[in-house]
């Protein structure tokens, strides 16, 4: 594509705990200076906890975007830029449902919102899970509930699950080891 887009500034509006908001200045193709919206995160990571029994340990809490519980797939965002997404996600894995492993295997990378957005979520499966305990910040309140992959998909049609990671992750997940 000979066509360019030139980002002229970016210029820091709000630094936040988990994100940063900017607003870019860009000339597109045609020449005119445009102002984009951009959301700085430090990326995350997520995992797919598989019992031996074949079922899928999930964490049910309350989002305040939604102002409503959902049930999701155990993640968090990195400790910084730099770290690794497979410690990420072994350390959510126990901090949320007070598993651990040994076994962490790469199943997938999603953006989530690439229009205004840089967010990276690697997303891993964890398999021959080992008890431990939970180990949750004070805002955070968590249950762990087991579904089968089946359940998980039928919620995930009936739009009960909506969280974008959970979706990619359940049916990425269904569609390799099923």
């Amino acid at each position: 594509m000979a066509e360019e887009f030139k980002r002229l500034s970016r210029d820091l509006v709000q630094k936040g705990a988990i994100i940063d908001y900017y607003q870019d200045t860009v000339q597109v193709p045609n020449g005119n200076i445009v102002k984009w919206d951009f959301i700085g995160h430090k990326g995350a990571a997520a995992v797919v906890p598989v019992r031996e029994d074949g079922k899928i340990l999930m964490v049910r809490q309350y989002r305040n975007a939604l102002d409503r519980y959902t049930l999701e797939v155990p993640a968090g965002g990195l400790n910084g830029a730099e770290e690794p997404t497979q410690t990420a996600a072994a350390r959510e894995l126990e901090e949320e449902t007070g598993y651990r492993t040994d076994e962490l295997e790469f199943l997938i990378t999603i953006r989530t919102t690439v229009a205004f957005c840089n967010e990276k979520i690697d997303i891993y499966v964890a398999k021959n899970l080992i008890p431990s305990h939970q180990h949750l910040d004070e805002d955070e309140f968590i249950n762990v509930e087991a579904y089968t992959v089946e359940e998980l998909m039928d919620m995930i049609y009936n739009c009960t699950i909506q969280d974008s990671k959970t979706i990619c992750a359940i049916m990425t997940y269904a569609h390799k080891y099923l």
